[in-house]
């Protein structure tokens, strides 16, 4: 019986151990986020698959070249200073081996000592390529005023 009670054990800790494909995508998006805070353009970029588009948030053109999204964090690094970003609710839908991430996050900063927030809507659309989720698309936008 001791037997029995520990391939039981093995086989629930193997389960609990393995993450399911939303939540690799669900750390795909941290560690962008992690990534972004480092403000260095070479290593996000890594991130991107090369056939990747961005729409970004301070950008009124996508860019769809490698090239075009390395310049495009090179002056967002610039524009606030050292910004941070923290996702809130993400909704991540997996299709094999493309997985859509779709939610709200914040960016951070702070200058002359105080901090600004600038809330933006995103979507990211991932490919699997070996054990890592590139990033293909890639839309930001900052959050509409509420009605009045």
């Amino acid at each position: 019986m001791g037997g029995v009670v520990l391939v039981l054990s093995a086989g629930l800790s193997v389960q609990t151990a393995a993450a399911g494909p939303k939540e690799d995508v669900g750390a795909a998006a941290e560690k962008w986020a992690t990534v972004f805070a480092e403000n260095n353009p070479d290593t996000i970029m890594a991130l991107y698959a090369n056939d990747g588009v961005l729409w970004g948030t301070l950008s009124p053109t996508v860019r769809s070249e490698p090239a075009a999204l390395k310049a495009y964090f090179v002056g967002a690094f610039q524009a606030p200073p050292k910004a941070t970003v923290s996702f809130g609710e993400q909704l991540i839908r997996v299709y094999g081996d493309t997985a859509i991430n779709t939610g709200y996050y914040t960016f951070s900063y702070t200058k002359d000592g105080e901090t600004k927030s600038i809330p933006a809507r995103y979507s990211f659309t991932y490919v699997k390529d070996g054990n890592d989720w590139k990033i293909v698309d890639h839309h930001s936008s900052a959050m509409p005023a509420p009605p009045r």
